[in-house]
């Protein structure tokens, strides 16, 4: 009998390749054999890591909004600093974020949009929401102004995600400074 390998990015790599799988094919392609296909290991080692598609999306779903909300951080830190005013900031953000493409942003929305029907991803669907307003929140006169400003971003990303239209900077901003007053 062969001798295990030791391979402690296994499951990170199971991650990042039903991430792939996602952003390429969205959520229907996935399956535990998609993703040891796409990973290169072996079946069992999906399921020894995940017993269930769903813990995979779990899995896929906070490492997916982690990554943005260390972005916003950042961007909170510089706003803090009172480098660029709130909706500059914020517009920039926006525009680096269409500027990564429809895949990107597919990816997310798929994740984030399967939780309506995968009570297991509500949970983490609900702290990114509630995690971006409490940033967003931090600038703005109240939480439920922040809870608009999560909402529009959503509308605006969804719109540039389903239209062939370029990210417009001004449109955004203009947006941005309706919801803000």
């Amino acid at each position: 009998m062969a001798a295990r390998r030791y391979d402690p990015d296994r499951r990170q790599r199971i991650i990042e390749a039903a991430l792939r799988i996602v952003e390429q094919r969205g959520i229907a392609a996935l399956s535990h054999r998609s993703v040891a296909a796409e990973a290169d290991v072996p079946l069992g080692s999906t399921t020894y890591h995940f017993a269930s598609l769903d813990d995979l999306l779990v899995a896929a779903l906070e490492q997916v909004t982690c990554l943005p909300l260390a972005g916003i951080e950042s961007w909170a830190a510089e706003l803090a600093a009172g480098e660029m005013p709130f909706v500059e900031a914020l517009t920039d953000v926006l525009a680096e974020y269409a500027e990564g493409g429809h895949g990107r942003i597919r990816l997310e929305y798929e994740l984030y949009l399967a939780a309506l029907t995968k009570p297991a991803l509500q949970p983490v669907a609900a702290a990114w929401m509630d995690d971006f307003a409490q940033v967003l929140g931090r600038h703005t006169p109240d939480e439920h102004t922040a809870r608009v400003l999560v909402a529009l971003v959503d509308g605006l990303l969804l719109q540039f995600l389903l239209t062939d239209r370029q990210f417009d900077r001004d449109q955004v901003r203009s947006a941005l400074l309706r919801v803000l007053g």
